[in-house]
């Protein structure tokens, strides 16, 4: 089976384990998730769910996806994804998904958008180590050459170079779950994820671990 739901970064802090020893965590407020729509291979060629989190005005959102809600008299939610399952699991439109579908010592993958820096220089992008510093050196932080010369006379594709960074999808695989707080909501994972705080969060069952043999 596979298990899946959407959240919200709420932010770090640290919690203490039997050993006293403090572990860093990040705090996710987990579900509860609706399920707006059930596809099925039959149907839709692979089977999936399709689950929405938190709550927006219906003023904010557009006719035809007021028009989708409307089968399954859900609110609009603020952000909706697919989760792929098994053909063998049985959800149905308007069942709700809480955080109590995983349990301490699970871990899982989560996926989020990563922090936006803007436009930034090829030492900060890409850790280039920079130019002279003295000696009448103008090339402190230039890129410098990018090209080869007469041959082959173009720059490959892929070349390090300054641009905009952040902002981009990341998965962190294996993350383990240290604390669930069913009353509140609430995940703790060890360590840190993508994404900044009130950024929206997909986590799903780990595809290379399970759970914790301790």
């Amino acid at each position: 089976m596979s298990k899946g739901i959407l959240g919200k970064k709420i932010g770090m802090t640290r919690i203490f384990n039997e050993e006293g020893q403090a572990v860093p965590v990040t705090v996710i407020e987990a579900g509860p998730c609706g399920v707006l729509q059930v596809k099925t291979a039959a149907k839709d060629g692979y089977s999936s769910i399709q689950i929405g989190y938190g709550r927006k005005k219906e003023s904010k959102t557009n006719k035809p996806a007021l028009g989708h809600l409307k089968k399954t008299g859900a609110q609009p939610p603020e952000f909706i994804k697919e989760i792929k399952i098994s053909g063998d699991e049985e959800f149905e439109p308007g069942q709700e998904i809480k955080v109590d579908i995983f349990e301490q010592g699970d871990f899982v993958d989560i996926i989020g958008i990563s922090i936006g820096k803007g436009f930034q220089g090829g030492m900060k992008r890409w850790h280039h180590s920079g130019g002279p510093k003295t000696h009448g050196s103008m090339s402190h932080r230039r890129p410098g050459s990018i090209g080869a010369s007469a041959s082959p006379a173009r720059v490959f594709k892929g070349k390090h170079m300054p641009g905009h960074m952040g902002s981009q999808v990341k998965t962190i695989q294996n993350v383990k779950i240290v604390k669930v707080d069913i009353d509140n909501n609430l995940i703790m994972v060890k360590g840190s994820v993508t994404g900044k705080p009130n950024s929206h969060l997909i986590i799903k069952q780990a595809l290379k671990k399970r759970k914790d043999k301790k």
